[in-house]
């Protein structure tokens, strides 16, 4: 009170010129267009009085967004107040985005790095588009060869706040509690970590996510972070099983192995019977819905594989369940036979104990990597669109994109459809001639890499999963296939 009169002081976020700056040098990211401040961009359009069609049209959602908030005099979305411009806009309302129930599938990415480093060789000039997932890859490019932008896409909001939180880790804590967050999946103190040192590198969306998921990495509510997400129901069913069948014990042995013949003996005569039998292939294997919440495999993509299976004899129909049965052991088998799981298979290790150790670890969550992504600035090309694919694609400076890893994700479209031949073409549009997208499939033959080449690529099988073969540490799909665009989409028909 200042001599009975009252006085307020007004917390908030003024709308100044700087916020504008902000948003153009956002848009600039998202798009990979040139930056140009408002003043500037305005200049450009008026001394060019017939600008370009690209020049109008590539905007991102935040910049559309902001528009429609500045002309009916409401604050600016949230997403352009943050401290790191990481989050690229996103209506989290959308039933695209609501349908995961707020909730991730995985909690750790489930495709080998150390490939896609060979077969890509990322440089420190190349734009790369990559499916978000967990976000470990994501910051696996960054520690080889920092590249130019990276442009991280996820449909699912809670796959991006995972990796918002990594970066945020990064950015604030030293490499012990990393360690315990991110390599142990458990930390005693995230609350209060979560509100003291990364709230400020966080998104609004993102802190107010892990605020109320707390619980994710206590040590006295579960099994951490990695029995989080629809994932850990094939890490918690896995665990049954082994009790059930009185193996558990022989798991662990083969996980401390130290030796491929001392593994390979453990898996044949012990684990191998439970997890491999054919009781356990027709109570869970074949079923869908287990397929999909478990371990993200869409109907189409089980399509893809029965459809490989070799045909029945005359006038039977073909066995769906034999078929999963025979991926499952075409994936694992070879995996058990010649990965070592506690000293370089830590995706295997992490599903079986449900933590990393020093010896089978991601390369983001070693002591160097850690000296070099939480370096100023180490972390700023990185761009987090929750979006679809292909919306993101066609908001992108055409002939800027080098390199895309999409993952499986081409499995997912309806054989023979629109959609897919869309999404190939918006490609093409957005890379560079020269440029690369690195594909893994559930085919060995997948049906849409006819349409990569109708489209002005040239398609290469670079993994084959043929049977006792590894094509990577996963081994989960049957073909990785590299698409080199060679010429604009549509005129190529060879």
């Amino acid at each position: 009170m200042l001599g009975g009169i009252p006085y307020y002081i007004w917390i908030g976020c003024q709308k100044l010129d700087t916020v504008t700056d902000v948003l153009a040098l956002v848009e600039a990211a998202a798009t990979e267009s040139p930056f140009l401040s408002p003043i500037h961009h305005m200049s450009k359009v008026q001394a060019n009085p017939q600008p370009s069609d690209t020049m109008l049209k590539l905007r991102s959602k935040g910049f559309e967004a902001a528009a429609l908030n500045l002309a009916a005099n409401i604050p600016l979305p949230s997403a352009l107040y943050q401290n790191r411009h990481w989050r690229i806009y996103y209506d989290e309302l959308l039933q695209k985005h609501t349908q995961f129930n707020n909730s991730y599938i995985y909690a750790f990415t489930w495709e080998d790095p150390r490939v896609d480093q060979r077969i890509l060789k990322i440089r420190s000039d190349d734009v790369v588009l990559a499916i978000t997932s967990a976000g470990d890859n994501i910051l696996h490019y960054l520690i080889e060869e920092s590249p130019k932008a990276i442009h991280a896409v996820d449909l699912n909001p809670t796959q991006n706040h995972l990796l918002e939180l990594k970066l945020a880790a990064f950015s604030a804590l030293p490499y012990e509690d990393i360690w315990k967050l991110f390599g142990l999946g458990q930390h005693e103190n995230f609350g209060e970590l979560l509100v003291n040192e990364l709230s400020p590198h966080l998104s609004s969306r993102a802190f107010q996510y892990w605020f109320g998921h707390r619980r994710a990495f206590n040590p006295q509510s579960g099994g951490g972070l990695y029995e989080t997400g629809q994932s850990r129901l094939a890490i918690i069913t896995a665990k049954w099983l082994f009790r059930i069948f009185g193996v558990s014990k022989h798991v662990e042995r083969m996980c401390v192995a130290r030796t491929l013949n001392e593994q390979r003996e453990i898996w044949r005569s012990k684990v191998r019977p439970v997890l491999l039998s054919q009781w356990v292939s027709w109570a869970i294997i074949d079923r869908e819905q287990f397929l999909w919440r478990a371990l993200g495999v869409p109907g189409n993509q089980r399509d893809m594989i029965i459809h490989d299976h070799p045909q029945p004899a005359q006038g039977q129909d073909k066995d769906s369940g034999r078929a999963m049965w025979e991926y499952v052991v075409n994936t694992l088998d070879p995996v058990a036979e010649n990965s070592l799981l506690g000293e370089d298979n830590y995706f295997y290790y992490l599903c079986l104990r449900g933590q990393y150790t020093e010896r089978s670890r991601p390369a983001y969550l070693c002591p160097k990597s850690h000296q070099k992504l939480s370096r100023p600035g180490a972390l700023d090309n990185i761009h987090i669109h929750t979006d679809e694919i292909n919306d993101v694609l066609t908001r992108i400076q055409p002939g800027t994109l080098s390199i895309a890893v999409i993952m499986d994700s081409m499995d997912w479209f309806e054989a023979g459809g629109a959609e897919a031949r869309k999404q190939i073409k918006s490609l093409n549009t957005a890379m560079k001639t020269g440029g690369r997208a690195l594909i893994r499939s559930a085919g060995r033959n997948p049906w849409y890499m006819r349409v990569f080449e109708e489209e002005g690529f040239k398609a290469a099988r670079v993994g084959d999963r043929s049977p006792g073969a590894c094509i990577d540490r996963v081994n989960m799909y049957a073909s990785a296939w590299l698409c080199t665009k060679f010429e604009e989409g549509g005129k190529f028909r060879g």
